[in-house]
């Protein structure tokens, strides 16, 4: 599989400087928690899962999580794991069907070896668990239940614990939370492939719902919170986690109080004012903004739960030729000793030492993500990825 793999070669060739690259379900675990992407969340009782899995596949999903946590009714739990374990079936038997990396989101950790065992053959088509309203206390047993699965198995199954709980956004004992959910994965870190954000439940817990001109940025309480979690979890120095971004939950037509936060002169040629106009009318520019405040912020990757959502967050996570011209120029041998330097572009000044950390996250982007041609932009990724 491979981002942006479901468009024509010869228009990736036209779109990229550097196309992104070939991985499977088995490549190195840092390469898979940059390669993530939009992860595309699904309910587990879908009658027709296996089809929408490959449909959307095809649409350039790279990764999904079939839920049986939050997205279903408590009386659907074991309806859907009995569908589940029929369309892994299903997807087993089809050949040559290329399904994107699968998660399954549990309510508890009796499930995880359960349902690995239930899966039977299909169990090669899974990537791992995601495990709500992680703490130290309920993580534990999650990952103890997984790491059981893996030996039962033989299958490697990653981890991604979902960071939501209360006790995490209260003042009072987030400290202690945070650092005990460090010492859980930290402990378990070869099973951990990225730490996904459940803003909605941070909401929640104060009778909050961001409306769809506002990022979740622009709600304090829950920006504090993710800044602590990339402050203690996210560091670039080794000890850190990929942190993915929160769901942007609008997809329909609202009322809008606000200005339209897209600028048009990205989009005045060609079709590109009728691409401009459907992103405003379907809320999508606001996710927009929030796509590139995670970033700004140290997330990589982000949880959708509408498919109109994936292409937006794959387009803007290409890294740009003027991003991937600095960092290749920071990271030069001949640059070991440190120093500053006029950037290429000749608009800023890139330092070496204090902006090394953010050209290795560069490149590793762009591993898998791709680079941009020069006078390639947003407009255009986006675009012939909606035209396949």
């Amino acid at each position: 599989m491979r981002h942006f793999g479901h468009i024509a070669p010869e228009v990736r060739q036209r779109l990229f400087h550097r196309e992104p690259c070939d991985f499977t379900a088995d490549s190195s675990p840092r390469l898979l928690a940059a390669a993530l992407g939009a992860t595309l969340y699904s309910p587990a009782t879908r009658p027709r899962l296996a089809d929408d899995i490959l449909k959307q596949a095809g649409r350039g999903v790279i990764s999904m999580v079939l839920c049986l946590e939050d997205s279903i009714d408590d009386a659907e739990v074991a309806g859907a794991e009995e569908n589940l374990v029929a369309q892994f079936a299903d997807l087993a038997a089809r050949k040559g069907a290329e399904p994107p990396l699968l998660f399954i989101r549990v309510r508890t950790p009796e499930q995880i070896a359960d349902l690995a065992q239930r899966l039977g053959d299909g169990i090669r088509l899974l990537s791992g668990f995601v495990l709500p309203k992680f703490t130290e206390e309920r993580g534990v047993p999650f990952l103890e239940s997984l790491s059981a699965a893996e030996a039962a198995t033989g299958r490697r199954l990653f981890a991604m614990p979902v960071l939501e709980s209360p006790e995490l956004l209260h003042l009072e004992s987030r400290t202690e939370n945070l650092a005990g959910i460090a010492r859980t994965v930290d402990k378990y870190r070869e099973r951990v492939l990225a730490l996904r954000l459940g803003v909605t439940d941070f909401c929640s817990a104060y009778g909050l719902r961001r409306p769809p001109h506002m990022t979740a940025y622009d709600v304090h309480i829950v920006a504090s919170v993710i800044a602590d979690v990339v402050n203690l979890l996210g560091r670039a120095d080794g000890t850190g986690f990929t942190v993915t971004g929160p769901v942007w939950e609008y997809f329909r037509v609202q009322e809008r109080m606000f200005k339209p936060q897209l600028r048009r002169s990205p989009f005045l040629e060609g079709r590109a004012e009728e691409l401009r106009q459907a992103l405003i009318e379907h809320d999508i520019d606001g996710l927009l903004r929030e796509i590139e405040l995670d970033r700004a912020n140290g997330l990589l990757g982000k949880t959708c739960i509408h498919p109109s959502h994936v292409l937006p967050v794959h387009a803007l996570s290409v890294v740009s030729h003027e991003e991937f011209s600095d960092a290749e120029d920071i990271l030069r041998p001949e640059r070991g000793g440190g120093g500053v330097m006029r950037s290429a572009y000749t608009n800023k000044m890139n330092e070496v030492k204090p902006h090394r950390a953010w050209a290795e996250r560069t490149l590793q982007r762009a591993e898998v993500f791709g680079v941009a041609r020069e006078d390639i932009g947003f407009v255009e990724l986006l675009t012939a990825g909606l035209s396949g």
